[in-house]
């Protein structure tokens, strides 16, 4: 059983060779986290993996809210590539069954 049905989504990016770092997760910052949460996301985090990559952590509080925020965020995703300089690595998602 999931625990009180939340859902999470992991996603893993890398920054253009010749793009500034510091601009990209500024951009992140300002305009892509807010637009997570105000699609429902209760947290998300950014984790720099590498000088040049990054994971994003996406929690939501069921998987439904996920779904139907779903067309917009592969909306973004799309423009990321020309407007933050980067490009998505990997997904994976599901139900969180445990945390501590």
């Amino acid at each position: 059983m999931c625990i009180r049905d939340r859902y999470a989504t992991i996603t893993t990016w890398e920054v253009l060779d010749g793009a500034d770092f510091d601009l990209v997760i500024a951009r992140v910052r300002e305009k892509r986290l807010p637009a997570l949460k105000q699609l429902g996301a209760e947290r998300v985090q950014v984790i720099r993996t590498s000088v040049r990559t990054i994971a994003a952590i996406s929690e939501w509080p069921d998987k439904t809210t996920r779904d139907t925020a779903a067309e917009f965020i592969e909306h973004v995703r799309r423009e990321v590539r020309t407007e933050d300089h980067s490009r998505m690595t990997g997904e994976m998602m599901g139900e969180v069954v445990a945390e501590v």
